[in-house]
């Protein structure tokens, strides 16, 4: 048994519910922050031309597909696990076997891309190659950025996941004035600017998380942490699919002028999803701890009532003020194009961020049976997009309603799994 001393951050605060609403309210400020930081990038689409701001979303997307969701999830339940019962060397294998295997999958995708680079370019009408290979090294960091901050969600160091946030933002926001403004580079100085940011939002986990990685490693049960970890990297992968994949279908579909107002309308939209996920973040190692130390909790109907008010007001806001945002972060010719779809982005994103809490729930109780639902349906949605688009073409609002009909069958089938099915046995 292991004798190593446990670090202050794992105190269980003696008024939960307090530390609840601190602790996420702290990360929704982060997130709000943090948020507009990143967000401020999108300013730039007025000193590049239309059809690179195009690219730069669609290769911002290309980075969004990457399960980064499921990973961040792996590792936060995984920490939580062996914190909570002092399993803290098999934990420091298990993030340097991950650290390792994503940048053996990287270098394999790095390959392909490599190969491939000629068609990749003619088919998402990319300007030239550089921003394809910034967004490959993008992708490397993106893999390992969910990884650390997992470890800093599990051991609930809320604190400097906020920061972690707000200047990953802000060097982002930073780097992409710098390469756009003063070497005219386009998408690909906005991707750029990603780069740095997100290396940041690296580098602070690995520091913070250092006691945990560079303790002495020690074998795990291979059998017993797949059966963990596989049900969360298919499921969160499913909702993290359905959050971001709608971009990359369209713009096979749609040319640049008709994907900007798209690009603008997704980035306001899923800002609703991100201004209510720290509940879900903060709830979730929380009941992971209380799962394994058997304690009961009302956590759950304090977040689903938290994001449904919060995702409701959001989408109801964007559709007041839109045209007045639109208007300042885009040109005054984008507001008709975004707003004929923005109702439609911000709607579809409501059940998709109250899914999201049950699903944070469901997979924390280790209540595994909605997970080979959740992957249909998310394969179905994969076959069922690109139909739609072929049958109504030209039309990228049928994309949203498409999402938004399958974002309410999974809002749904969480639903049941979390309140129909109770008497659904663990794993």
């Amino acid at each position: 048994m292991s004798t190593q001393k446990i670090e202050p951050a794992l105190t269980i605060d003696h008024k939960p519910h307090a530390a609840f609403f601190r602790q996420s309210g702290w990360l929704m400020i982060a997130a709000i922050a943090g948020g507009a930081l990143t967000w401020g990038v999108h300013f730039l689409n007025k000193v590049i031309d239309p059809a690179e701001y195009s690219t730069f979303g669609v290769l911002l997307m290309a980075t969004a597909c990457l399960p980064t969701m499921p990973l961040q999830m792996v590792y936060a339940q995984q920490s939580a696990l062996a914190l909570a019962t002092n399993r803290r060397r098999q934990l420091a294998s298990l993030i340097r076997l991950g650290v390792l295997w994503t940048f053996l999958f990287w270098l394999l995708a790095a390959a392909v891309v490599f190969v491939f680079r000629n068609n990749i370019v003619a088919g998402w009408h990319l300007q030239n190659e550089l921003g394809l290979w910034v967004t490959l090294a993008l992708l490397l960091v993106s893999l390992w950025a969910p990884m650390f901050i997992g470890l800093l969600q599990g051991r609930q160091d809320f604190f400097w996941m906020g920061w972690t946030t707000i200047l990953g933002g802000a060097l982002r926001l930073i780097g992409a004035v710098i390469f756009v403004m003063a070497f005219a580079l386009g998408s690909a100085g906005m991707m750029v600017g990603a780069l740095i940011g997100v290396t940041l939002t690296v580098l602070i986990p690995v520091w913070r998380t250092r006691d945990l990685w560079l303790t002495q490693a020690e074998r795990f049960d291979w059998y017993s942490v797949l059966r963990q970890v596989l049900p969360l990297l298919f499921g969160f992968g499913a909702c993290q699919f359905m959050f971001t994949s709608d971009t990359m279908f369209a713009t096979v579909y749609f040319d640049g002028e008709q994907m900007k107002p798209y690009v603008v309308a997704g980035t306001l939209s899923r800002a609703v999803l991100w201004l209510v996920m720290p509940m879900a973040s903060v709830m979730f190692p929380k009941l992971i701890q209380s799962r394994v130390k058997s304690e009961k909790t009302n956590l759950f109907g304090l977040v689903v009532l938290g994001t449904a008010v919060l995702s409701i007001c959001g989408a109801l806001g964007l559709w007041l003020v839109g045209p007045f945002v639109v208007r300042f972060v885009a040109h005054a010719g984008d507001v008709a194009g975004t707003m004929a779809l923005l109702p439609w982005y911000a709607g579809a994103m409501v059940p998709l961020a109250l899914a999201n809490v049950m699903v944070n729930d469901l997979l924390a109780r280790s209540r595994f049976g909605v997970v080979p639902v959740m992957v249909l349906l998310a394969a179905t949605y994969g076959f069922t997009l690109p139909w739609m688009l072929n049958h109504f073409p030209g039309r990228p609002e049928v994309v949203l309603q498409t999402l938004g009909a399958f974002n309410l069958l999974l809002f749904g089938i969480c639903a049941w799994f979390a309140w129909g099915k109770t008497s659904l046995k663990p794993g």
